[in-house]
């Protein structure tokens, strides 16, 4: 017990903790606005085309996180471009950018000489590093996202859940949705630093999905999204540390068994439904 509260009240964990709950934050909004748009898919090819950005700072021998920001800003971009008009070929065209990203990130690690200790960072995620410029950093994305949300919340919704409809009473659609992907690029890149690239699609998409069933509006599915992920992130934090494993992926895992919890607990309940008629 002595241990636990010792462990509890260290300087790293209590970063951990506050990286977690501005982290769930982010991924609440971030994730709930994916999953509403119908774009995971898009998520994901964003985040696995940044990890050519990391072998692209890697190999240039330069800081890795403005690198790899711009470099997932223009892929969303490029993606925002070429999607927004073609919905049916999206997803060849996500799967393409997606393999050519993580590629040239390949490309780029093995032409530079010797040992990237900290790439497996940047995959996999590491909470319990996390500094306080990559706090405070996040910190500032949850109150531009929070600004824009509040600014922009009709427009967001009505492009969420009707793009058409939302360009016929005269709502930039294109200019939303632009803006959901570049957020979702800035996001994914801080993220990694707690989960990782490969692991992020999973944070942004499991706790939405899980919330949009007991959601009325899109301020509801924000709001418990960013709930569940607090807990996902907080219950990882506490399995991690009694199995002494990686934070990140048993993060991942909790949500995935969660999520498979729930699944099951609605087939149970639909099938006495199904016996009681």
């Amino acid at each position: 017990m002595i241990e636990w509260v010792g462990w509890l009240y260290s300087d790293f964990m209590g970063q951990a903790f506050l990286a977690a709950f501005l982290a769930s934050i982010a991924c609440g909004i971030i994730g709930a606005l994916v999953v509403a748009n119908r774009m995971v898919f898009l998520a994901g090819g964003i985040a696995h085309a940044a990890y050519g950005g990391v072998g692209l700072a890697i190999f240039l021998r330069v800081p890795i996180l403005p690198v790899v920001t711009i470099f997932s800003i223009l892929c969303a971009l490029l993606l925002g471009l070429i999607t927004f008009k073609r919905q049916h070929h999206a997803d060849a065209l996500v799967s393409a950018l997606w393999s050519v990203g993580m590629a040239l990130g390949v490309i780029f690690v093995n032409l530079t000489p010797g040992y990237q200790a900290d790439l497996m960072g940047y995959l996999f995620g590491s909470i319990l590093t996390v500094t306080r410029s990559d706090i405070f950093i996040m910190a500032i994305l949850d109150g531009l996202l929070f600004m824009w949300i509040w600014l922009f919340y009709r427009e967001v919704m009505a492009v969420s859940y009707d793009m058409e409809y939302a360009q016929v009473i005269g709502i930039p659609a294109f200019r939303i949705y632009y803006f959901i992907l570049v957020f979702t690029a800035v996001a994914v890149i801080l993220l990694m630093r707690f989960v990782g690239l490969i692991l992020v699609l999973a944070m942004l998409s499991i706790p939405s999905y899980l919330s949009e069933s007991w959601s009325g509006s899109l301020k509801r599915m924000m709001v418990l999204s960013s709930l569940f992920t607090f807990l996902f992130m907080v219950l990882g934090l506490l399995v991690s540390y009694e199995l002494n494993l990686p934070a990140g992926p048993i993060m991942i895992v909790v949500a995935g068994v969660s999520f498979g919890l729930v699944e099951c607990l609605k087939l149970f309940w639909r099938w006495r439904r199904s016996k009681n008629y």
